[in-house]
């Protein structure tokens, strides 16, 4: 009741009318709600199981910002690894650049209310100062909407940007059993190596997760943040960008692409490059599978034939100075059990362990199977609707840089020419807003590859993570203040993103010495 002590007589008043009414003065007035419990009432009709709480730090510098691993009551072990998710993509502590300072605001966690999976998850932070913008982050791999905390939160945060994450509406993968053959209980499991007993199953692999969810669960996070934004500040925000790394590149490819009226521009840190003709993952990845056990017992010879069908499959070269190589890695951690993720799910009538991972052959399944319609139904079509960087590493032993980097800088380039077309002849033209054609640039990164903490063993590998972190300010520039933005070049190790490049254009090399 303290705004009625203004005036003592007022007050006295309205305290003997509450009285008469048979009413105390405790119930005439109700408490103020809690930031935490103002949001999510507004957002009731988004979100469900919601955990929103005031923070002193929204950093990784406070323990509470990233949840533990499988910390979600009621899913089996590997389905929500918050804290392994965030050094999936970013370099290890050492190679990080400290957070400068704590950012106080609010964090609010959730389920959204109308995924008919149960699965889609939704992450919102909100800084107490407030520049006035949001960052939308996607996720690599099939990981949580905790996966960009080191890479892409910690560094937008401080600079007083408000941040959401997703998941892409699925969670990640749970055991299936440990033995030397596939287990016939579960059709869809996947081995996690060739060496390696433990067989998993991918939630994104199920009946009711189409990968098509990746790019309409990326717009429904943005139009969520936008309104709890909206809610807790009451104001929107005057500019909203995508981020992401592999699966969380595409996401913010397709976002750019579809959804124009959600976002202002995005930085896409080495996308997964998806299209029904070759090149692709499913035409890629097997050759790698299939000739990798060869390439061991050449001794890692690299003019051993099997070395040779491996890089003519796009990929770099292996580096064997440190045991295991480059290409151990590799296989070891990504290529067969990704080959096997994405087979299953666009593919799941080829025989993956009796025909062999590495014998599935993506040409000759065309004419036997839906491969080609279950790739076009989410591929990057390259029709950039926003503007939007691109940064990938010569020596990404996942994504090769010409089969996905270079295949999608390929795409929107012909998309290009092809508006030009339609300008001459008398045809309107996408552009940004101020009649300008959209902006693309592509960044390489020499010797930088997929998985950062790669570069704490190999020491020819480069961090791309300054330079995509360097490309979002940019792009924010150019946005917002009309700045041209660099040219596609090659930028050189120990080098940065230059306005007068001295490698204009695509690296010479994959592995400079």
């Amino acid at each position: 009741m303290a705004h009625l002590s203004r005036s003592g007589a007022l007050a006295g008043a309205l305290l003997a009318a509450v009285a008469l009414l048979g009413a105390s003065p405790a119930a005439a007035s109700s408490p103020v709600p809690s930031r935490c419990e103002a949001l999510t009432a507004r957002l009731a009709g988004e979100l469900t199981d919601v955990v929103c709480f005031e923070s002193t730090d929204l950093t990784t510098q406070n323990d509470a910002t990233t949840p533990a691993d499988n910390s979600l009551p009621g899913l089996p072990a590997f389905a929500f690894t918050p804290r392994t998710d965030r050094g999936v993509i970013a370099p290890s502590a050492a190679k990080r650049p400290p957070i400068a300072r704590a950012v106080p605001g609010v964090q609010l966690q959730a389920r959204f209310a109308g995924d008919p999976t149960g699965q889609g998850r939704f992450l919102l932070r909100l800084p107490d100062g407030w520049n006035g913008r949001l960052v939308v982050a996607g996720a690599s791999g099939t990981r949580s909407e905790f996966n960009g905390d080191f890479a892409w939160s910690d560094f937008v945060l401080q600079q007083g940007y408000a941040y959401a994450s997703q998941n892409k509406g699925v969670l990640n993968l749970r055991l299936v059993g440990v033995s030397a053959t596939p287990p016939a209980a579960d059709p869809l499991a996947c081995r996690l190596n060739p060496a390696s007993p433990v067989w998993v199953h991918f939630y994104d692999n199920d009946a009711d997760q189409p990968f098509t969810r990746w790019a309409e669960t990326m717009a429904h996070a943005a139009a969520v943040a936008r309104r709890g934004a909206g809610v807790h500040y009451g104001r929107s925000p005057r500019h909203t960008y995508a981020v992401g790394t592999s699966n969380g590149g595409y996401q913010v490819r397709r976002a750019v692409e579809s959804y124009p009226h959600l976002f202002d521009g995005g930085v896409d840190w080495e996308g997964t490059y998806v299209d029904a003709g070759v090149p692709n993952l499913l035409s890629d990845l097997p050759p790698a599978v299939l000739n990798y056990p060869d390439y061991v017992a050449s001794g890692h010879d690299p003019a051993s034939t099997a070395a040779r069908n491996i890089a003519a499959a796009g990929y770099p070269p292996d580096l064997t100075a440190t045991s295991p190589s480059l290409w151990d890695r590799y296989s070891g951690s990504f290529w067969e059990v990704t080959a096997c993720q994405w087979q299953k799910r666009l593919d799941p009538g080829y025989d993956t362990y009796g025909s062999g991972v590495g014998g599935y052959n993506y040409v000759a399944r065309l004419s036997t199977s839906d491969v080609a319609a279950g790739l076009s139904a989410f591929a990057t079509t390259g029709r950039i609707r926003r503007p939007l960087i691109t940064l990938a590493g010569t020596m990404d032993g996942l994504l090769p840089i010409d089969r996905h980097a270079r295949a999608y800088a390929r795409k929107v380039r012909a998309w290009s020419e092809e508006q030009e077309r339609g300008r001459g002849r008398g045809r309107g033209r996408e552009d940004d807003g101020d009649g300008r054609p959209v902006p693309y640039r592509l960044y390489e990164v020499q010797n930088a590859g997929h998985i950062e903490t790669y570069a704490d063993v190999h020491p020819e590998i480069e961090l791309l993570m300054p330079h995509a972190q360097r490309a979002f300010e940019l792009l924010v520039q150019s946005v917002e203040h009309g700045a041209a933005l660099p040219p596609d070049q090659c930028v050189p190790r120990g080098g940065a993103i230059s306005s007068a490049p001295a490698q204009p254009g695509h690296c010479a090399r994959l592995l400079e010495p």
